[in-house]
C-alpha cells in the first residue's frame, strides 16, 4: 500500500516513514511546499493530511492531485507518530501485529 503523507514536522519525517514501513506500506512524505507538489503525490492509497502543519495551498494542491482517482483521504489536525498509528490502523488492512 502507498502513503503520501502532507505537512507534519520535518524532523519527524523519518519516524513517519518508519511508521509507515511496520505497516507495510511504502510512503512519501512531503513537509514543506515544494515545486512540482501534485505531479510527485502521484495516486497513492491512502494521503494523509496533517492539516495543523500545512499551509492551505498544500491540502488543495494535494485535494486537487488526488481529484478522480480512488484515494483515501485522512486528516489529522495533530502530526504526531501516534495520530499516524491511528490513520493507518483505520486504513491498512491487517495492520502490524507488533505495533
Amino acid at each position: 500500500m502507498s502513503v503520501v503523507i502532507v505537512g507534519g514536522n520535518e524532523c519527524m519525517s523519518r519516524m513517519y516513514k518508519d511508521i509507515c514501513k511496520d505497516y507495510s506500506c511504502k510512503a512519501k512524505v512531503f513537509c514543506k511546499m515544494r515545486d512540482g507538489l501534485k505531479e510527485k503525490i502521484g495516486e497513492p492509497d491512502l494521503l494523509v493530511l496533517f492539516t495543523g502543519t500545512s499551509s492551505h495551498k498544500m491540502v488543495v494542491h494535494a485535494l486537487q492531485a488526488t481529484k478522480g482517482s480512488k484515494t483515501v483521504v485522512a486528516r489529522s489536525h495533530t502530526s504526531s507518530a501516534s495520530a499516524l498509528r491511528q490513520i493507518l490502523q483505520a486504513h491498512v488492512a491487517g495492520g502490524a501485529a507488533n505495533v
